[in-house]
Formats: structure tokens, C-alpha cells, sequence
């Protein structure tokens, strides 16, 4: 396997203001470690909870949909329905490894346009998060965006690599 320079190292996506330009290397390294991590993983490893972590599966649906409901916020709006009944069934779900890696790739393919969308302008507007509406900036959700799925595809790749560890 061929190691690659990360994303914010290619020197990529230089038009986009440094901000926006960290999110999307973000996703794009998101999508590159699932890639390499998850796509041969058969129906029961993705779905395995080793030493009782969450699932391979539950960490792309939750970095898809995560990244659903933060950019929301940043746009100004509230969840609607669809998003809170996904929010509740995120770690119970079954479905296929196709599905998880079908529902993550479209998230984040998402998630990039609607960062991409985002106005620097904008970056020190107010925003409230959550039902309690906790303060913050359309910048402070674009980071969050970046770390949080950062985060989870970090644990995403170690679940992946335990799985794959008890492999016969």
C-alpha cells in the first residue's frame, strides 16, 4: 500500500480562503482513510463491536449525518424531523456495509458543497447549537466540522484495524 502526502499537504484547493480549505481537506482525508480501511471489510466486520467500541458502520453513518446536522446550524437553521429521528438511530442501525459506505460518501460528497457554499462573510454570525441553542460562529461549526470527523474517522480506522487484527 502506497502511503500518499495528506490532503493539506498536496497543496490543493488553494482558491478556497484557508477556513474552508481545512474542512474540505479534512472530509477529503475522511474519505480517503475509509477508502483504505473499510472498503474490504465484510458485512459482519463492519458491523462488529470489538471490545465493545462502535461499529465501523456506526462511525460513517455518524460522521455523515453529524456533518448534516452541524452544517445546518451553520446555515441558520433548525433540525427538522428527518435529521432527529436519524440522530436517535444512529448506533442500532443494521444495513449493509454498502449502505454505511453509500450513506458516508454521499454525506461527506454533501457536506462539501454546502462548505464550499458557505460565505466567509459569515464566519463571525452567530449561531446557536442544539436545543438548548449554545453559542457560537459559522466558523466555530466549520472547524467543529473538520475536528469532529477527524475524530471519528480516527476511531473509524482503529476499529477497522481491530477488526481486521482478528481476522483467522
Amino acid at each position: 500500500m502506497t502511503t500518499q502526502v495528506e490532503p493539506w499537504l498536496r497543496g490543493t484547493l488553494t482558491e478556497v480562503e484557508p477556513v474552508r480549505r481545512a474542512v474540505l481537506h479534512a472530509l477529503e482525508l475522511a474519505v480517503e482513510d475509509a477508502e483504505r480501511w473499510v472498503v474490504g471489510l465484510s458485512e459482519v466486520e463492519i458491523v462488529a463491536r470489538p471490545h465493545g467500541l462502535p461499529s465501523v458502520a456506526f462511525q460513517l453513518r455518524h460522521m455523515a449525518r453529524s456533518l448534516d446536522r452541524l452544517l445546518t446550524y451553520a446555515e441558520g437553521k433548525p433540525l427538522d424531523e428527518t435529521q432527529l429521528a436519524a440522530l436517535g438511530a444512529e448506533m442500532g442501525e443494521g444495513g449493509s456495509a454498502g449502505e454505511a459506505l453509500a450513506e458516508f460518501r454521499n454525506g461527506l460528497m454533501r457536506a462539501t458543497e454546502r462548505v464550499l457554499a458557505a460565505s466567509p462573510a459569515s464566519f463571525a454570525d452567530a449561531r446557536g447549537v442544539g436545543r438548548k441553542g449554545l453559542p457560537t460562529t459559522v466558523a466555530g461549526l466549520l472547524i467543529h466540522c473538520a475536528d469532529h470527523t477527524q475524530r471519528h474517522s480516527g476511531q473509524m480506522v482503529t476499529t477497522a484495524k481491530v477488526v481486521l487484527a482478528a481476522r483467522p
